[in-house]
């Protein structure tokens, strides 16, 4: 009697799935986002990082900087609060990407130590190809800039202090 050949186990995914899997994963590395998740035909797929926060302990010595490149481009003063913390702090309100100037090449909306009014656009978050302006909810000065040109923002991140 010759040996049966058992069928190979046929995976719950097909090939086109674990390719939209890997380029799911792929934009989220991309964009620095923390989790995609597409409804396709009825079939969700959720693809999310594990991020891992880790704690520093204070010591005597001074840490060596291990990252140059990781300095912040707009500048805090070193007795600064921190962003949540701090009374003037405006959050994101939602998730997207932020601009800081109305279009490309065109000067920014605030500098650090720029006077706004209330109602004044600060700046932009595009979020899902919708532009959003995101107003001072108070008039003052512009004294801290916590976002990039360009980057991603999460939800209730720090985006600007003014005082």
């Amino acid at each position: 009697m010759p040996p049966t050949k058992k069928a190979p186990a046929k995976s719950a995914l097909s090939d086109p799935d674990l390719a939209l899997i890997a380029s799911l994963a792929e934009i989220l590395n991309d964009t620095g986002l923390s989790e995609i998740e597409l409804d396709r035909k009825g079939t969700k797929f959720r693809v999310a990082k594990q991020l891992t926060a880790v704690a520093q302990v204070a010591s005597a010595q001074p840490a060596p900087a291990v990252h140059a490149h990781a300095a912040p481009l707009h500048e805090v003063p070193a007795a600064a609060p921190k962003p949540a913390d701090h009374p003037g702090t405006v959050k994101s309100p939602m998730v997207g990407t932020v601009y800081m100037a109305p279009s490309p090449g065109s000067a920014n909306f605030i500098e650090i130590g720029s006077s706004v009014k209330e109602g004044q656009t600060l700046l932009i978050i595009e979020a899902m190809k919708t532009m959003n302006q995101i107003h001072a909810p108070r008039a003052g000065k512009v004294t801290a800039i916590y976002v990039d040109n360009g980057h991603p923002v999460e939800y209730g991140e720090p985006l600007v202090a003014i005082e």
